[in-house]
């Protein structure tokens, strides 16, 4: 518990705004991606088939979109980004190790490095936090006693 208190408190010191923009941005694509999915669910059902999930695609297909719809908006917002992180990694995980894993990383591949950078802004965001520009940053600083 002591740890993560540091590295909190040392995220908040060193959080510049402009980050709080690539954090706004980075929730609003990720719900415009859950957007996407929910409007074609049968896509991202075949695309999880590829992957041997045969069984189980309508399940995960469902989180995903649940989870990127749900998700973007927290993480946007900066209301519990954390957790709303914990939640995209497992996604953004196997679409980088295994959905995206049979074409050349030499190759054209822009869904393969979307995913990628997507998945290292959230890592930076699950160190950093919310930010100041957040709804996390007003709860915790109006708190009425």
């Amino acid at each position: 518990m002591e740890l993560t208190h540091r590295i909190e408190h040392w995220a908040d010191a060193h959080h510049p705004l402009w980050l709080d923009l690539i954090r706004i941005g980075l929730g609003t694509f990720i719900l415009f991606k859950g957007l996407l999915f929910i409007s074609d669910i049968r896509v991202l059902e075949s695309l999880l088939m590829q992957i041997n999930l045969d069984w189980s695609s309508f399940i995960f297909a469902h989180y995903i979109a649940f989870a990127h719809l749900v998700g973007g908006i927290l993480i946007a917002l900066g209301l519990l980004t954390r957790p709303a992180i914990l939640f995209q990694f497992p996604i953004l995980l196997g679409a980088v190790l295994f959905v995206h894993s049979d074409e050349s990383l030499r190759t054209i591949n822009t869904q393969w490095w979307v995913s990628a950078v997507t998945l290292i802004l959230l890592i930076v965001f699950f160190i950093y936090g919310s930010g100041r520009w957040s709804i996390d940053n007003y709860m915790r600083t109006h708190r009425e006693s």
